[in-house]
């Protein structure tokens, strides 16, 4: 049996999103860094903040004001070994080197996502293209001591630089990430998890990010397989609200157990199935250290979401939500339900133990192949804040150097921030308005009586379970 994090967790660090950006432009290779690497203590030392985003680095001038807020906060960066070392023996590290200075510049840890890509180091020819980058999916190396080098080298590079969560490639369950078997997957972060600790014994690997979709149907897989078929239907129903018929019968609405074992049995969940159990094979290996979720859903999903993860990620485990979102096929998403929802799913996430949160994406791309916003953005596209962005920011702030605890009593739900000087609590109820003392909006600050549908912001001076006893009003 498996079970999350023990409650309440020690606060908590940040991480970032899943849509691939492009890089700065690269400058002439530097040396390796030589100045010393950050603190390495725990999520609780002071100035780390749990909430963060990920962000397009060629908008950086426009973002730099905001992310600047999150100061403390955590986000990752996704390069293959085919982009770097696009002649063999000859790796360009500008690009890379550019971002991780301009990250511990803004006091946030970065994380790298180490993908293959296809090109002389794998062979073959690409079949998926994707984004102004030109990035493929990735494939198995034809020499995995080549590639062990090449992960070596990185890790030695960057470790200098704080870097110390590395994840094998991204959403291998899709095929335009990955080109392989599930076994070669496994081949490849077992090498890639020798190369890592060689090179740093206290950096920890991450597996690849299951998708949203992918986790999903593992959701209401589990449920099926232990008996509870009314359960897995509502759960697939809840979790995917806003995506039943984007797919097709990849995703069709489904109102009975016939219907659900239909949906799993197509070939491309099928696929994602066999993916989520190949990465809960490595994490119960001990190869993978660090769970990563990927999150894009309806809020009604949350729920099913955790149970899940209590159940198949092993005891003492972290779970880093590097990747969190809202998708929505329209485009015309109010601003204040956004705001709403993403407080909620990420207080939701932080209440049960989820150790860093990213929200991606920071701001969407006008230009992007789907021709709209279906990833909601915390910023306009020029670094405007929105509603969401004031949010998090504001997240951002009380969560920082604090200890996060649950918020489940008196007809309120949400999240308390502990620290030395007092309590923050982002709070909400689902029946009806509770009264609240010292309660404020989390967007412009206003005080707030009681707390209803909307999340508010509660401060006091008291310890965290004091805080919490003298709550409800």
């Amino acid at each position: 049996m498996r079970r999350l994090l023990a409650l309440p967790v020690a606060a908590l660090l940040v991480l970032a999103g899943c849509t691939s950006t492009p890089e700065p432009r690269p400058r002439p290779t530097a040396a390796p860094p030589s100045a010393p690497a950050p603190d390495r203590g725990t999520p609780a030392a002071a100035g780390r903040t749990v909430f963060g985003a990920h962000w397009d680095w060629n908008r950086y001038q426009q973002f730099e004001p905001y992310l600047r807020k999150l100061a403390g906060s955590s986000t990752y960066h996704e390069l293959s070994w085919c982009d770097v070392e696009k002649t063999q023996g000859r790796p360009d590290w500008a690009a890379l080197d550019e971002i991780a200075r301009r990250s511990r510049d803004l006091g946030i840890t970065l994380h790298l996502k180490i993908r293959t890509g296809v090109c002389w180091a794998t062979g073959g020819t690409a079949r998926h293209t994707r984004g102004q980058a030109n990035k493929t999916e990735s494939a198995m190396p034809k020499d995995l001591a080549a590639y062990r080098t090449f992960v070596g080298d990185l890790v030695t590079r960057y470790r200098p630089y704080g870097v110390t969560r590395y994840a094998v490639e991204n959403e291998v369950n899709a095929p335009q990430y990955w080109a392989g078997t599930p076994q070669q997957f496994e081949d490849l972060v077992r090498a890639a998890a020798e190369a890592i600790h060689a090179a740093d014994p206290a950096a920890r690997v991450t597996d690849s990010g299951i998708s949203s979709v992918a986790l999903g149907m593992g959701v209401a897989n589990r449920l099926l397989l232990a008996g509870r078929a009314d359960q897995a239907v509502a759960a697939y129903r809840g979790y995917f609200a806003r995506r039943i018929g984007t797919r097709g019968r990849q995703i069709p609405d489904v109102a009975d157990e016939a219907g659900l074992r239909a949906a799993l049995a197509h070939p491309v969940n099928a696929r994602n199935l066999d993916y989520l159990a190949a990465t809960e094979r490595l994490l119960d290996a001990g190869v993978v250290q660090v769970r990563q979720l990927h999150f894009y859903e309806h809020p009604d999903g949350i729920a099913p979401l955790l149970e899940y993860l209590t159940d198949q990620t092993p005891a003492g485990v972290p779970i880093e939500a590097w990747e969190v979102g809202r998708f929505e096929k329209s485009a015309d998403a109010d601003p204040a339900v956004v705001a709403d929802e993403m407080t909620k799913v990420v207080s939701r996430l932080a209440a049960a133990g989820l150790t860093e949160i990213v929200w991606l994406p920071l701001a969407y791309n006008p230009g992007n192949r789907a021709g709209a916003e279906v990833r909601a953005g915390l910023l306009e596209p020029d670094g405007r804040e929105r509603q969401a962005g004031v949010a998090l920011a504001g997240l951002a702030d009380a969560a920082r150097g604090a200890t996060a605890a649950p918020v489940d009593q008196d007809g309120l739900q949400g999240v308390a921030f502990g620290r030395r000087d007092g309590t923050r609590m982002v709070v909400w109820s689902a029946t009806r308005p509770v009264p609240v003392q010292r309660a404020r909006t989390l967007g412009d600050g206003q005080p707030a009586p009681a707390a209803g549908a909307d999340p508010v912001l509660v401060e006091s001076d008291q310890p965290l379970d004091k805080a919490l006893d003298s709550l409800g009003g």
